[in-house]
This record gives C-alpha cells, sequence and structure tokens, in this order.
C-alpha cells in the first residue's frame, strides 16, 4: 500500500466521507489512482480548485459529523484551496486540504510548482498555517498514518476547523510500512456544573422578577444539533428567540415566540424586543459584524449579557459577559435546562409581550417599481415553493439580505448565507457540497449575478457528475449592495454596472436546463418546474435594480 492508497483507504475507514473534491497536476495526479479504486468514496474533478474547497465546506455545513475534503496540486493547485480553508476556519467547518509539494531533494532549486519558501518561492506551509488549526508535512511515508490521525482528531476537536495536509511528490507513491487503521477520539467541550447552576439561578431569578429575557441563537447552535434544547427552553419558559442571520430558520420562523432575525437586517419586532430585553442569553454567537449593528460599543449597556461558546477566545470578544459558559451548545443548554427545572419550584412564566402588530420583514409590502420583479419577491418565492426540508444557500451580496428577509421558513427548511470571511462564489460552489452530503434534500442557490459570474462554471462539474442543484440567479447587472454603501458615503457610485451573458443559452451550452422569470409568476413557475426535474437547473431572475435592503443601521 503506497501512501495514496493509505489516505483513500483512512477516509473510507473514517465513515465520515462519501465524497471529496478537487483537481489535479503533477505533483500529486496519482493520488487520482487511489481515488478511482475507492468503491466508498465518489471524486468530484472542478473548474478551479477555490471550488473545491467552497464544495468541501458545503459537505460539511449541515452535516456536522462529516468531513469535507478537498485536494489539489502543489504551489497554485494549493493556493487556490485558501479561499475555502479560510471559510471554514472562520466558519468553524472541519475539512482536510491535501496538496501536493516539492521532493526533499529538490526543494530550493526552483522546481515547478515550488511553494517551501526557499530560494524566493512562495511558504505555502506558513501560508496554510496561518489559515487551518494545523498544517502538517509528510516527510516519510511512515509518518502518513499518525499524521491523518492527528490532523482528523485536530479537524474535530474543540471548535471544528480545517486541516491541511502536505504530501511531497516522491512521498505519494513511496510504500507504508507501518499501516493501521486511525483512532477518532473526539471529545465533546462539556459544561461545568457550576456555570450551568448560575447560568440556571440567573435565569430563573429573571422569570421571578418579570424581566425581559430573549434568546439570541447563533451559528454554533447548528454545529452542535442543538435545537430539541433551544426549543424545550422556549416552550417551558416562555422565553422569545431571536436568530443571527447564520441562524435563519434553524427554528421555525412560526413560532409563537419567533421574532425573527437581529442585527443590522434585524426584524422590526425583533429589534424593539431587544431594546426592552433586560437579560440576553446568547448561545453560540460570536457577536459578528452584521449581528452587532455594526459592533455598536453599548449594544449591551444596562442588559445582563450571558454568553454560552465552544471557544474561549469568543467569550468577551466584542462585549464582556456577565455570566460565561465554555461548552458545545447543545451540552451546555442541556446543562442549564436541568438546572433549570430543579430550582423553578412554582415559578410560571408569563408569556412575552410583543408589538402590537409584531412586524417581520416578510410581512411588509414591497416598496420599489411595481413594473419589475422585486427581490424580496424572489425570496419569497423560494420560500413559498421550496420543499418543507429543503436547504437554500445565500452567496454574498444584496440577494443574500433580500433572502434573510423575505423568506420565511418552517418545519426544517434551512437556510445559510456567507460568515465573516464571506467571500463571493463561496454558496454558489459550496452547495454542490451541499446537495452531495444531502442528495434527499432539495438544495437551492440563491446566487448574485456578480458572484455567478465569478464562479458559474462549476455548472459543468454539476452536470458531469450528475449534481441536481437549482441556481436561482438574482440578475441587477451591478453589484448592488456596495453601490447604496457608496451612495449613503458619497452620494455617488462608480463602476458597479457590469454586462451579463444569456444565462439561459450559458445552461444549455453546458447541458443544464436554463429557465428566465421576470416576475412572481414565472418565477414561481419555473422554480416548481426546475425542482421537479431533479437535474441542474439555472433560473434567470430579472429583478429591479433600484431597490435596497433594509438596514438598521447603514453600512
Amino acid at each position: 500500500m503506497d501512501v495514496n492508497q493509505a489516505i483513500v483507504k483512512i477516509l473510507e475507514e473514517t465513515g465520515r466521507v462519501s465524497h471529496v473534491f478537487g483537481s489535479t497536476g503533477q505533483v500529486n495526479a496519482s493520488m487520482l489512482l487511489a481515488l478511482r479504486d475507492s468503491d466508498k468514496i465518489k471524486t468530484v474533478v472542478v473548474r478551479n480548485e477555490q471550488a473545491a474547497s467552497f464544495m468541501a465546506c458545503g459537505y460539511t455545513m449541515f452535516n456536522p459529523d462529516n468531513l469535507g475534503v478537498c485536494f489539489a496540486t502543489g504551489g497554485p493547485g494549493a493556493f487556490n484551496l485558501f479561499s475555502g480553508m479560510a471559510v471554514a476556519y472562520s466558519d468553524s467547518l472541519p475539512i482536510i486540504g491535501i496538496t501536493g509539494y516539492a521532493s526533499a531533494n529538490v526543494r530550493g532549486k526552483g522546481c515547478l510548482n515550488e511553494s517551501s519558501g526557499l530560494s524566493r518561492t512562495p511558504d505555502s506551509h506558513k501560508m496554510f498555517s496561518a489559515t487551518t488549526k494545523k498544517s502538517y508535512i509528510v516527510e516519510d511515508a511512515s509518518q502518513i498514518c499518525d499524521i491523518m490521525e492527528d490532523a482528523i482528531n485536530t479537524a474535530f476537536n474543540g471548535r471544528p476547523g480545517p486541516v491541511h495536509v502536505h504530501v511531497p511528490k516522491n512521498i505519494t507513491t513511496a510504500e507504508v510500512p507501518n499501516f493501521r487503521s486511525i483512532k477518532l477520539d473526539i471529545k465533546p467541550v462539556m459544561a461545568k456544573d457550576k456555570a450551568a447552576e448560575e447560568f440556571a439561578s440567573r435565569l430563573i431569578k429573571a422569570i421571578e422578577k418579570k424581566e425581559n429575557v430573549l434568546l439570541l441563537v447563533g451559528y454554533g447552535c447548528i454545529r452542535a444539533g442543538a435545537k430539541d434544547a433551544l426549543l424545550k427552553l422556549v416552550n417551558d419558559y416562555k422565553i422569545p428567540f431571536v436568530t443571527t442571520m447564520d441562524a435563519k430558520g434553524y427554528l421555525p420562523e412560526d413560532h409563537p415566540l419567533s421574532l425573527g432575525i437581529f442585527g443590522t437586517t434585524g426584524d422590526p419586532v425583533a429589534m424593539d424586543y431587544f431594546d426592552k430585553a433586560d437579560v440576553v442569553l446568547a448561545v453560540g454567537n460570536s457577536f459578528a459584524e452584521n449581528a452587532t449593528l455594526l459592533f455598536k460599543e453599548d449594544l449591551y449597556d444596562g442588559k445582563t449579557l450571558m454568553h454560552i461558546n465552544i471557544d474561549p477566545h469568543e467569550i468577551n470578544k466584542v462585549y464582556a459577559a456577565d455570566l460565561s459558559m465554555v461548552s458545545d451548545a447543545r451540552a451546555g443548554l442541556d446543562a442549564v435546562v436541568a438546572c433549570m427545572d430543579k430550582i423553578r419550584g412554582g415559578v410560571t412564566p408569563d408569556a412575552p409581550v410583543f408589538a402590537a402588530d409584531k412586524k417581520k420583514w416578510f410581512d411588509m409590502p414591497n416598496v420599489g417599481n411595481a413594473e419589475k420583479m422585486h427581490p424580496a419577491d424572489v425570496a419569497r418565492v423560494i420560500s413559498e415553493v421550496a420543499p418543507e426540508n429543503a436547504i437554500v444557500m445565500g452567496d454574498a451580496g444584496s440577494h443574500m439580505l433580500w433572502l434573510s428577509e423575505y423568506m420565511k421558513f418552517a418545519g426544517n427548511q434551512r437556510y445559510q448565507n456567507p460568515g465573516s470571511f464571506g467571500p463571493m462564489a463561496s454558496h454558489t460552489n459550496g452547495c454542490i457540497g451541499v446537495k452531495c452530503a444531502n442528495p434527499d434534500k432539495v438544495v437551492i442557490s440563491g446566487s448574485g449575478d456578480g458572484c455567478y459570474l465569478m464562479a458559474g462554471f462549476e455548472l459543468l462539474t454539476a452536470v458531469q457528475n450528475n449534481i441536481p442543484v437549482v441556481w436561482v440567479i438574482f440578475n441587477n447587472g451591478e453589484f448592488n449592495v456596495i453601490k447604496k454603501f457608496l451612495l449613503n458615503m458619497f452620494n455617488e457610485h462608480a463602476y458597479m454596472s457590469f454586462m451579463n451573458p444569456d444565462y439561459v443559452a450559458y445552461a444549455e451550452a453546458c447541458g443544464a436546463t436554463g429557465m428566465r422569470a421576470t416576475n412572481p409568476a414565472e418565477l414561481k413557475d419555473a422554480l416548481t418546474k426546475a425542482i421537479a426535474l431533479n437535474k441542474p437547473v439555472v433560473i434567470d431572475a430579472v429583478i429591479d435594480g433600484e431597490v435596497y435592503a433594509n438596514m438598521n443601521k447603514s453600512m
């Protein structure tokens, strides 16, 4: 068994990898032979390695036990993986990047694709070390099992994240003298008993005193699978909840205690109730820019902030917590609720009082040109037509804001926008990885035309591998959210417009199905047909470019 075969065997034995995403080059070409021979792993070869890293992120985004895998040749191929590794690092996604590297005997001589850092070559080890939890170089075939074991455990332990392994060209086909099955030793991050008791005591006290308590649900709850724990707290203790944009739809938005999204694009009722909240319980929340009104310094003044996060570095990073707990979100909530149940005594929670009209954006009328399709209606149609277990992926741009504000999710529908690192095109490509991990669910990409133009050629990858994703392109021919930023700052803008191709013709040229919609009725019909086709489809949704998403504080 050589190193390539050992890597594939290890990935198979984890039971966490059914698909890998990557591309090839001189340094890593032999790895494809080992992947070809696997009957447990499907290999998806992409058009650009950056897309492979985004797909690896998508593969584990809604499936926390999955290990996302991307691979590339050394040098330029490896460097193309950086954007996705940065997404995984920022968004706590366990992925492993495997790339080629120069053989030891030629380093510093300027060999093809060298990135050793010697003799004025780029240093990929330093770069990956700065963009992952850990980066490795395999210098001897006998190291491969130890390195892969440490790498995979590192990816999952504590706050999950990406890892990276360099495999030098001369090592790839070297015989492994000591192959063994690796051991996964993934330790949960558990709440300390004292912290759980303190949280429970403070929450029961707030309920006794009839203080306004608000639950702020962050993306960490999704990674932890904390839905049942959240709903028990909400239902048993009548605690209203808001979510960050990153956690939209994780709890049903038709729940009577749902107040929608809080933050820069937050729903009016969410913002109103937050203002009068006395106690805020933030779970799995990193207080990102969109969730803090651009890091508003006095946001939590006069409130008791209780913060649960798996990463101790997130505690007090932006706002000082009155009570804090380092824990996996589900484990922490389970412990807190168990303590609350023990000490509640005769406390009977009162139903909270909301603003009379309980306004959320998706219930409010559009403001714009009635002759052009409003982007809010695109979002409404998507959530109306999407099946109850559908996954919708927003990308970076104004369409992300429209989707988060005007889709209404119930049941098990899920939505995800790019996190804090937030590169354009990440989810335009990442949706392919999501679909590979969730073949039984409808996956829809809500993509801006700017995002799609950056990476839309991966449609060919979806067609070649029969991966049925539906791309709905918000077509306004401009960088709409940046245009709004410039108008707010300077009352003028520049270089915001661009040409779009005929997306229907492009889709058909790639072997996919293309459709165009210029009004909500056409879009509803097109999306219904696209879902029924169960194949790659591109829908060109032509929208008004002179309207802008709601913002509680200008950018």
